[in-house]
């Protein structure tokens, strides 16, 4: 599969701090997976034959004033693996969790080692979103617990509950390079015991789960809350991340109609990430 690299640098006179999270969220809804961010740009990635030119066109048209300069690059398939290696380090989290690739060296010892060859697919704990869900998971007692990972990416937290000892594990994505990805990270990390399902929240219809973690894009968890309220036992823990703290309200207001009561908060910069428990 061939992607576009775009590159949106800044101008020097935008928001340094708000920038780079807004480009991000508006590029996801466009339908780009990964993204490398910078102080001065951000560089986005989307299979090539799912770029829309008319609603680029409408992004660029939109940020004028914040982006000085557009830069599109043709990856060709057999290209793209090495130009994520050449920008991919290592990352930690909480100081428990390291995340590395398999061409990394002297990995350091850490509580929790998580290996992720990322092909494009967005969850590598690089991003404030997905460094925030792991930071949740952490201290949570996974010991036993069905969980279901939706919009699964690589699958790195899918994989992070296994390792705390959560059963049975489901991982589900609707694109097919993430339900590859993730399979391939599953056998990595020695875990052959998730379900990995290609697919949409469709599929979650008679399944019940006691953790669902979805950290994907704001306008779906909104759509599709009813849907995680309705498989998750009750006392069961729904943990989201993918949004900023101005959708936190409506995120929250939207749980609160499922049952579904909010238990903690974390921050990163303008990301989010929230634990609601279900209750009768």
């Amino acid at each position: 599969m061939d992607y576009l690299e775009i590159t949106c640098t800044f101008a020097e006179n935008r928001n340094a701090t708000e920038t780079p999270e807004i480009v991000i969220a508006w590029l996801a809804e466009l339908g780009f997976e990964s993204f490398e961010e910078s102080e001065d740009e951000v560089k986005a990635y989307i299979p090539a034959a799912n770029f829309d030119e008319d609603a680029f066109f409408e992004f660029t048209e939109h940020f004028y004033e914040l982006i000085a300069l557009f830069d599109i690059r043709h990856i060709e398939h057999e290209n793209w693996n090495h130009a994520w290696e050449s920008n991919f380090p290592m990352t930690e989290i909480a100081d428990r969790i390291v995340v590395y690739a398999p061409f990394h060296e002297a990995v350091p010892d850490r509580e929790y080692r998580i290996c992720i060859m990322p092909q494009m697919s967005f969850g590598t704990g690089h991003h404030e979103t997905t460094s925030l869900m792991l930071e949740l998971m952490l201290d949570l007692d996974m010991n036993g617990k069905r969980t279901l990972d939706m919009g699964c990416g690589t699958g790195i937290l899918a994989i992070f509950a296994a390792i705390k000892k959560a059963h049975p594990v489901t991982a589900v994505d609707i694109d097919e390079w993430a339900f590859r990805n993730a399979a391939e990270n599953c056998e990595r990390n020695s875990i052959s015991e998730i379900e990995i399902l290609q697919g949409d929240s469709s599929l979650l219809t008679g399944r019940s789960y006691d953790i669902v973690l979805a950290n994907i894009t704001r306008n779906i968890l909104l759509a599709d809350m009813s849907t995680y309220a309705e498989c998750l036992s009750t006392d069961g823990l729904l943990l989201l991340s993918g949004f900023y703290s101005t959708d936190f309200t409506d995120i929250t207001a939207e749980a609160r109609q499922h049952r579904l009561l909010l238990t903690k908060n974390i921050q990163k910069k303008n990301w989010m990430a929230a634990v609601y428990r279900k209750i009768i």
